[in-house]
């Protein structure tokens, strides 16, 4: 079977459609909460810090910042766009359709992860008012970007497959994701912990995905740039698998 070029497109718009309706929810909230983030972290504690690895507190926080917005919208926007026609039944209709598993996945992670990069270079230009950013390597910047915007849009589709309420749906960001990012190192470095709880951090995945990000902007990281592209690309490469195995069995979308 072709490339069904039109049916990821009409996937892909719809889903684009469906934020410009909630632009309250999808572009304004984060970025409010981006700046009451600077007000507390930045002025209230920055204030009160030095600097960490010659980079002012407030410039140094940014990174972990917009990594903190794109896990979470990420993985909401994909999980949700796949758990809504499951909840009203038209997923069937989507799956006898002529589009393939992989033109789904297209469209949904597609549109998931365009609308977390165009909100991260949001928050990116909203940081700007607050601090003075300098990107060693912008390019390198927009390749991560772009690559954990994809990866955890992808665990967001596999969230929203396996999700059977909208409660369900909350779970794993808020109790999971959530926590690991805020000990992951967005707000501080982790050679900053004693050496045990440092050892015990390097557990955590988010630390090399905020890691290299954190090296696009400074051009250092808590961990080596190979392994934060290792540990991405793994995780990559594990959804990608889920997903095929979802599409396979039909876990959870036929029944």
């Amino acid at each position: 079977m072709s490339f069904n070029g039109y049916g990821v497109w009409a996937i892909y718009r719809f889903e684009m459609a469906r934020a410009l309706r909630t632009v309250w929810q999808s572009i304004v909230t984060p970025v409010i909460t981006t700046a009451l983030y600077f007000v507390v972290f930045g002025s209230a504690i920055g204030s009160r810090m030095t600097e960490i690895d010659g980079t002012a507190y407030g410039a140094f926080i940014v990174p972990g910042l917009i990594m903190l917005s794109l896990f979470t919208q990420s993985i909401f926007n994909a999980s949700f766009g796949i758990y809504f026609p499951k909840f009203t039944g038209t997923i069937y209709e989507m799956l006898s359709a002529p589009v393939s598993p992989l033109e789904i996945v297209l469209g949904y992670v597609g549109a998931a992860a365009t609308k977390s990069v165009v909100l991260g270079l949001i928050i990116l230009a909203t940081a700007a008012f607050f601090v003075p950013l300098q990107i060693l390597h912008p390019m390198a910047m927009l390749a991560m970007l772009v690559l954990i915007a994809v990866t955890f849009s992808l665990f967001g589709f596999i969230i929203g497959v396996w999700a059977q309420s909208f409660e369900q749906l909350q779970f794993i960001p808020m109790l999971i994701v959530t926590p690991l990012t805020f000990l992951g190192g967005s707000f501080y470095s982790i050679d900053m912990l004693p050496p045990v709880w440092r050892t015990i951090t390097l557990f955590n995945p988010v630390v090399y995905l905020i890691s290299g990000f954190r090296w696009t902007f400074f051009g250092q990281g808590d961990v080596s740039l190979v392994w934060s592209l290792v540990a991405t690309g793994g995780f990559l490469l594990t959804c990608l698998g889920v997903i095929a195995w979802i599409f396979r069995t039909g876990y959870r979308l036929k029944t």
